[in-house]
Formats: C-alpha cells, sequence, structure tokens
C-alpha cells in the first residue's frame, strides 16, 4: 500500500473518533451544566472542556471569557478550529474522498452522507435550543461508519489502518478525559487518590450509598455522584461499571474500569491491546521498534494494578501514557505513512 494511501485511512478514522469524541464530551457538560450548583460552578466545567482537548489558549484568543454558548459554537462548528465536529467530519470526508478505491462504496457514502446531513443539521434552530439531538446523532454516524467497514472491508492493510487511527485517538482522548476529571475533583495531584481526608471521604461515599439510585449522602457526596457518573457516561461506561462492580461509583474503580480493564472497549488496555494487534499485521522491515514500543506499554496495562497506578500518582501516569501514546503516532507515521 502507498504511504499516503495509509496515511488517508489513518486520518479518516482519527477525525471520524475525534468527531464522536467531542460530541460525547459535550453532550455531558449540557447535561451536567443543569446540575451545578453555582453559575462559576458551570463555567468550570465548560473550561474542563477545552482543557481536554488543549483548546483554552486558542478559544481565549478568539472568544475572551468562557460561557456555554461560546464553548458549544467553537467546538461544533467554528471552522477555525481543527478539533470541532464540523471540521473534524470535513476531514474524515476529505480524506475518504482521496482514497475511494481502498474504501468500499458503501464506507464512502456513509462517510459522504454524514458531511452532506451535517451542513444541514448544524444550522437548524432545534439544535441550538438542544444541541444533544446533534450529539447523538454525530455518535451514530461514527458507530454506522465502524460498522459498515466492519462489515464490507477486506481484513487488509486499509482496515488495519483504519483501526489504528480510531484506537490511537481513542486512548488519547480517554487518557485526557481522566487525567482533566480527576484534576476537577482535587483528586490524586500528589502520588495518591486526593490527601488523607479527601480518601476517607470516597470511603465515607462508598459506605454510605447502597446503590447507584439510592440517596447520596450529603451534597458534596452527590456532586461526587455526578461527576464520576457523567465521565462513566462519556465513554458509555455507567452501565458497563454496574455490571462490572455492582456498587457506588468511586474514583479508584473509574480510573481501573476506563485504564485497565481489557474488556471494557474504550479503556486504554482494549485500545493498547488491538493497537498492538493491528501493528503487527502491517509491520514492515523498520517498524520493529515501533511495535515493541507498543508491546511494552500493553504489556505494563495488561499486568498493570490499579493501586501501583495511584500510588505513583494518576496525573504522573496519564501524562506518561499521553506522552507514550503520541511518540507512537509519530513513529507509526514515520515508519508507515511518511513519503
Amino acid at each position: 500500500m502507498l504511504s499516503r494511501t495509509a496515511d488517508h485511512l489513518f486520518w479518516m478514522a482519527r477525525y471520524t473518533e475525534r468527531a464522536e469524541n467531542t460530541a460525547r464530551m459535550l453532550d455531558v457538560h449540557v447535561q451536567s451544566a443543569l446540575l451545578q450548583p453555582s453559575a462559576e460552578a458551570a463555567v468550570d466545567g465548560w473550561a474542563g472542556v477545552l482543557g481536554i482537548s488543549e483548546l483554552s489558549a486558542d478559544f481565549a484568543a478568539r472568544h475572551g471569557d468562557v460561557n456555554a454558548d461560546k464553548v458549544l459554537e467553537f467546538m461544533v462548528r467554528d471552522s477555525a478550529n481543527p478539533s470541532s465536529i464540523c471540521s473534524c467530519l470535513r476531514a474524515a470526508r476529505e480524506n475518504a474522498r482521496a482514497v475511494r478505491g481502498a474504501i468500499t462504496t458503501e464506507a464512502w457514502e456513509t462517510v459522504n452522507q454524514t458531511w452532506l446531513e451535517l451542513q444541514r443539521l448544524a444550522s437548524e434552530p432545534l439544535i441550538r435550543q438542544d444541541p444533544s439531538v446533534l450529539f447523538e446523532w454525530v455518535k451514530h454516524r461514527s458507530h454506522l461508519l465502524r460498522g459498515v467497514t466492519s462489515g464490507t472491508m477486506l481484513r487488509d492493510e486499509a482496515f488495519h489502518f483504519l483501526r489504528i487511527g480510531t484506537l490511537l485517538e481513542r486512548a488519547d482522548n480517554t487518557a485526557r478525559l481522566l487525567d482533566v476529571k480527576f484534576h476537577a475533583r482535587g483528586s490524586d495531584l500528589h502520588g495518591t487518590v486526593g490527601h488523607r481526608g479527601q480518601e476517607q471521604d470516597f470511603h465515607h461515599f462508598h459506605a454510605r450509598s447502597s446503590d447507584f439510585h439510592g440517596t447520596v449522602g450529603n451534597r458534596g457526596q452527590e456532586q461526587d455522584f455526578y461527576h464520576w457518573a457523567g465521565v462513566l457516561r462519556s465513554v458509555s461506561g455507567f452501565e458497563v461499571y454496574r455490571k462490572t462492580y455492582r456498587e457506588a461509583i468511586t474514583p479508584e474503580r473509574v480510573a481501573e474500569l476506563l485504564i485497565l480493564r481489557a474488556n471494557m472497549p474504550r479503556s486504554l488496555a482494549a485500545c493498547m491491546s488491538e493497537i498492538v494487534g493491528n501493528l503487527a499485521r502491517v509491520a514492515n522491515p523498520q517498524s520493529a521498534e515501533t511495535l515493541r514500543r507498543a508491546g511494552l506499554l500493553n504489556a505494563q496495562l495488561q499486568f498493570g494494578r490499579i493501586e501501583d497506578i495511584m500510588s505513583l500518582g494518576l496525573h504522573a501516569y496519564l501524562t506518561d501514557f499521553l506522552g507514550r501514546i503520541n511518540e507512537l503516532g509519530s513513529a507509526i507515521s514515520q515508519d508507515f505513512l511518511a513519503a
């Protein structure tokens, strides 16, 4: 396969996944903003959305103060923001158009129709009144494209580069989301799960919460519940958490689910396991070191323990992971995608 073809496929998948991740994140924040105890807390929440995508400085330069309407416009329709939903789906469509011969007709039609419909949806007044309609549509179209490619494409190099792009983007997003959300609750900033008082609060929250819909302790504990439930919902992990742990939501278990559980589709462990498998199938003479690095990161996730991660410090762990996953993306570009 030509390197430029692999490059287009890789980025088509990354941009589609990025659009979905952005829609998930915004959808949760639109809903959770209604539960914020103050206007200041709501603003902090929207600032966190920008922080996850590392867009705070760009937003401030163009829009100034943070508020819900400005952030939604910036993250949904702003063509000058390369990470907005419209920019991502346009880029995905352009990359797909450049390699129509490498994907099936069904896959191309799905990507193309998504872009055409988005232009109409993004301009409708209903979307401004209820943006969740648009976010659910974006998630559905991303799911549809993955289903179409899985159901119609050969398991050849084209398919493997699509999967590598999707999973790299997903792992990066999950790590960023966890890092920012733990930081927002003042958790795990100094090598432990909060300070001693916070740790006792977490155990108290666990003890007082008999189920997911019962009385959730005091006001602070209730805020904790909605915060961590929002994190789980943003990665379709709320029901998975209930089936896996069958107990109250605690930060440690949220971190364990989204980092180490290989049967959770959006966890770091699940993403890295599949990345390694796909890299092995497209390996070339110069990719041995890239495959080794990916395998090492995968092994550390496969055999890691949440207690060890928390004692190191979740922020330090996720910062290291983000650095390594970005280096892996650069190495893949060097080995396979550079002309």
